[in-house]
């Protein structure tokens, strides 16, 4: 591994340790026996709010778990992503028994059967029972357990809407499984690939067969991303492909970027003030939870409208900035540069004048508005 990988993994270790990081035995009827767990918490996890989380299930958890959790921290920081709550299945020398399948129809059996179960009917109810979670949850597995996360695709519902298969140890009969399913499937659902040179050239063969049936895939529904490493060991490969995913999941939850502001916010035809409110509209229905609208994002629809001079914008925009900030400057900045640029200037004046005793917000201070104030006053006597 090379040393800046090992120097990523160890700052998001150590960014982790701020999370609330729990161990824990669970009994299970299903397995018959006691399996060890990680659960990390968000950093403002508290139980005396409301605020509900996805959730990330990480098979190998004994290994892959503080990889994931340090990512899913470190991310969440950033906010490219929202907090989750992540649980490490720890599988040290069961990982063969719990991915067992029939070598007849490759679906799991056995010890597999009854692990499939304790995922399913044990283990996310508990999660769902205990903590406050979302209905957004991501798998995450490496060969032989990317594998069988799979299976869960392959319900009638799927258990989960997003899928990290990362170096898998495919059972032969999953070339035909995963993309028929993928062609059917009705809901929306993320699907990441990944896999390294320095695979088992098995290993290399399936999964780039996958990547083609999926590539070959017409169906709208499904949020398709595939990375093929050159460098990275097999036993290194997570460490590259999980921010990938992460970033493929959670792309539409990101703040605006300077590539979407260029490109696609600036030849808007239509409001830019719709369109923020469809990004948050469309980050509510997919990841099943509510993101206050970003201060920064904000900025970023006021500089188009100045940009393109589409001032009768700011209306709408101030009437949204209220509802999120009502204790703050921001709505009566918006609702003043608004009159001001459609011919009311001395209400522009009194709006500017109105926030004195309001907060100031995202570089939008009390000086700017007073200063604005008195530039119409001067300018128009009044």
């Amino acid at each position: 591994m090379k040393k800046s990988t090992i120097f990523l993994l160890i700052l998001l270790i150590i960014n982790s340790i701020n999370a609330q990081v729990k161990y824990e035995s669970f009994e299970s009827t299903k397995l018959k026996e006691t399996r060890e767990l990680k659960i990390q918490l968000p950093r403002s996890y508290s139980y005396n709010d409301d605020k509900s989380y996805p959730i990330f299930i990480v098979l190998d958890g004994d290994y892959l778990f503080e990889a994931v959790a340090g990512n899913v921290d470190y991310y969440a920081y950033w906010e490219e992503m929202p907090e989750a709550i992540v649980v490490g299945v720890n599988q040290l020398d069961k990982r063969y028994d719990d991915c067992m399948y029939s070598e007849q129809n490759s679906l799991p059996i056995d010890t597999g059967a009854a692990f499939y179960e304790f995922i399913g009917l044990e283990l996310i109810p508990y999660i769902e029972k205990t903590y406050r979670t979302a209905n957004f949850k991501v798998a995450i597995g490496h060969d032989e357990t990317a594998n069988f996360i799979n299976y869960f695709l392959l319900k009638p519902q799927p258990l989960f809407q997003a899928y990290v298969v990362i170096s898998p140890e495919l059972a032969p009969d999953m070339l035909n499984y995963i993309p028929q399913r993928l062609k059917e499937i009705e809901s929306k659902t993320f699907y990441y690939l990944a896999h390294t040179a320095k695979d088992r050239p098995a290993v290399t063969v399936m999964t780039k067969a996958l990547h083609k049936e999926i590539s070959a895939l017409k169906n709208e529904n499904i949020l398709y991303s595939y990375n093929s490493f050159d460098n990275p060991s097999h036993y290194a490969v997570p460490t590259y492909a999980l921010p990938k995913a992460l970033e493929h999941i959670f792309y539409a939850y990101q703040p605006i970027s300077k590539k979407e502001y260029l490109e696609v916010i600036l030849k808007l035809e239509s409001s830019p003030v719709a369109y923020l409110q469809e990004k948050y509209q469309n980050i509510t229905d997919v990841y099943r939870i509510e993101k206050p609208i970003l201060v920064n994002d904000f900025n970023a629809i006021s500089a188009a409208i100045e940009k393109n001079q589409s001032f009768e914008y700011y209306e709408d925009l101030a009437k949204m900035a209220g509802q999120e900030y009502p204790k703050t400057i921001l709505s009566h900045y918006y609702l003043g540069r608004f009159y001001e640029e459609t011919g009311k200037p001395k209400k522009a004046m009194h709006i500017y004048q109105s926030a004195y005793s309001l907060s100031e917000i995202g570089g939008i201070t009390q000086e700017l508005l007073l200063e604005k104030a008195d530039l119409i006053k001067t300018d128009f006597g009044y």
